[in-house]
């Protein structure tokens, strides 16, 4: 009676007795997430609208992609896409390659006390505001005060730069402060992938043999791939998106050293606050949003065909 009972009784009515109260946990992250991620999108058609505020975002008149056009119309188009562009590979290749080799120094590191002390001290960039470091920054660069012109230089026989109206050192300069910032935070991703492969398999390694090269080429690197590509994947869907405090913050907003320093979400900034045009910005944050969703599906099916396992669809 009782199993002719369980075997009647509505799927939906035995996973809510099963599972109701992980439901009801769901809620606030499901609500958070449809008030943070979804309902903003009704806001889209400001990209296709002249907003006036007088007649509501809603009731202003429908201007087709004439926002659009003005963004890519300007003389600064090509230099804006060509440094967001740029930037964001040279950061994802060189960012990945260091978090992943200090990943494993992390994991060969013996000393428990002492792993946790570099743990913390390699993510504590991750988790400073990007105002702070650019101030810390400006304490390195500063023409006149900074530690650079200061003390470093001076010993190497090297006349004091112009940091901040000198284009051309900016790259490396924006490279080192995103890398000190961003790749703590990999390399403990990548770190807590490691430490999940099977200890046999290195074991056995060494008993074949395998130098500790070889064990990193043919064990770790293949057993962490999964995560290093997904991560990897999610930094390609924002290709066409920048840090925004690294290139507005950092370089103190100095128009001399624009032509390396002035990507897509600086541009808009500036724009916006000079000609108040929140249709211009809307259309380039669908834009950015648009280009990364089909970055993210090309590169998914690139890795599909190479690799279906560590594909993410």
């Amino acid at each position: 009676m009782i199993e002719h009972k369980i075997v009647n009784k509505s799927p939906l009515r035995f996973r809510l007795n099963k599972y109701g109260l992980c439901y009801i946990m769901m809620i606030p992250g499901l609500l958070f997430l449809f008030i943070n991620n979804y309902l903003p999108m009704a806001g889209l058609v400001i990209a296709f609208k002249d907003v006036n505020f007088t007649k509501g975002l809603f009731a202003s008149d429908w201007i087709g992609f004439e926002n659009f056009r003005y963004l890519f119309s300007t003389t600064d188009a090509f230099l804006i896409t060509k440094n967001t562009i740029l930037y964001n590979i040279v950061f994802i290749s060189f960012n990945t390659s260091l978090s992943i080799f200090v990943a494993i120094l992390l994991n060969d590191i013996r000393v428990k006390n002492l792993k946790k002390f570099y743990q913390s001290a390699i993510l504590l960039p991750y988790l400073i505001s990007m105002i702070i470091i650019s101030y810390l920054a400006n304490a390195m660069l500063n023409t006149d005060l900074g530690f650079f012109n200061r003390s470093i230089l001076p010993l190497l026989g090297i006349e004091k730069q112009m940091w901040y109206s000198t284009a051309k050192l900016w790259p490396p300069i924006l490279l080192f402060v995103n890398a000190w910032k961003h790749i703590g935070y990999l390399s403990i991703l990548y770190y807590s992938a490691i430490i999940g492969i099977d200890i046999e398999n290195y074991e056995a390694a060494q008993l074949e043999g395998a130098t500790k090269w070889q064990q990193i080429r043919f064990i770790t690197l293949p057993l962490i791939s999964p995560v290093v590509i997904t991560m990897t994947l999610i930094y390609v869907g924002r290709i066409f998106n920048s840090d925004f405090g690294l290139f507005y913050h950092v370089p103190m907003n100095s128009g001399a050293v624009y032509s390396t320093t002035n990507v897509i979400d600086t541009y808009v900034y500036r724009a916006l606050m000079q000609l108040g045009d929140i249709g211009m910005a809307s259309a380039a944050g669908m834009y950015q949003a648009i280009v990364g969703f089909v970055l993210v599906l090309l590169s998914n099916m690139a890795v599909r065909k190479i690799s279906p396992d560590n594909a993410l669809f």
